[in-house]
Order: C-alpha cells, then structure tokens, then sequence
C-alpha cells in the first residue's frame, strides 16, 4: 500500500476526486484535531464542535468528485467548518422563531386550521422518515426522543456502550436532517408527546 502521509495536500485531492479512501483517510488524519480544536473554540462545545467537524469531512466526500480546490486546502477546511458553524447557527435561529411563532399561536390560541394542518402533515412526514430509519438506529433514537430514556438507560437496556447509543441519536438526527432539509430542534419539538 502507498504511504499517502508523503503526498501533499493537492496530490490528495487530486486523488479524493477519483473517490480515492485512503486519500480521503490521510485527509481526515491530517486536519480532522485543528479542525476540531477550531470549531471548539468558536463554538465553546465539544458535541457541536464534533458535529460540526464531522459534517465538512462527510460533504467533502460526498462531493469529492466535484471538488474543486481553488486555495490551499488547510484554508478551505478551516472557511468550510466556520461556514458549517454559521450555517448551523443560522438554521437554529430559524426553527427558534418558528418555534416562538407556534408557542405565540398555542398560547393565544390562534392557530388557524390550516396551520395545524400544515403541522401534523410535518409530523406525519418526520414519522415516516423515522420508520425508514436502519432498524437499530430508529430503536435507539424512539427510546430516547419518545420513551424519554436517557443514554444510559438505553445503553444498558439494549447492551450497548453509552458512546454507541450517543452516536446511532447523532446519526439518527442527521439522517432526518438530511431527508427533511429541516433544522434538528425543530424535528425535536415536532416530535414531543
């Protein structure tokens, strides 16, 4: 096998565009700790700072065979988790004042028919994307979003590490997030009792 620690940094991307996972590996080893050490400090958590770091890696691979490198990549890695950061903020003051707009409808009960029509056709719509989850991931993530377990109790429920049942909800909510192109507090208010 090829010592890819020897390439540089655009000998490995021109072999990540050819979906080239030991390029791809050498990559991730290479930025994946000042990545994350940088999302941590803008984002002052480690989850958020993991997530963060986790989701410019998976859509570098995602889109590895159109990526085109126009700077170094250090500064693409570095632009691409702070964009990550703001979007992120961004979607989650988005579902905030959606979230606020249906607390206002409830409380002063105005909520129009069509509104909560519209709402439970969102609900329905997280349910079923919720069922199409791979078996063990959608087990773990309904005992903690609608049993209301805690990571232990279904670690210990299911014999799993807690780090297990803490990655399968992560995925879980990715996978929503994805499917429904919507922000995960907001799949998590719609999915309470």
């Amino acid at each position: 096998m090829k010592d890819y620690s020897n390439y540089t940094d655009q000998q490995l991307v021109t072999l990540l565009k050819s979906k080239d996972d030991h390029a791809f590996t050498e990559i991730y080893e290479r930025y994946w700790s000042v990545l994350y050490l940088h999302a941590k400090r803008l984002l002052h958590d480690d989850d958020l700072a993991q997530d963060a770091v986790h989701d410019v890696f998976a859509t570098l691979w995602r889109k590895a065979a159109d990526f085109e490198l126009t700077t170094s990549l250090n500064s693409y890695l570095y632009r691409a988790v702070k964009n990550a950061i703001l979007n992120d903020i961004r979607h989650e003051r988005v579902a905030a004042n959606y979230l606020n707009d249906l607390k206002r409808f409830y409380e002063e009960g105005t909520t129009s028919t069509d509104e909560l029509m519209h709402l439970k056709e969102l609900q329905a719509l997280i349910e079923q994307e919720i069922q199409n989850l791979p078996d063990e991931i959608r087990k773990v993530f309904e005992m903690s979003r609608k049993l209301h377990l805690s990571n232990a109790e279904i670690a210990l429920e299911l014999n799993k590490s807690e780090s297990t049942v803490k990655n399968q909800i992560k995925r879980a909510k990715d996978i929503l997030r994805d499917r429904l192109d919507l922000p995960s507090l907001l799949i998590l208010f719609l999915l309470r009792p």
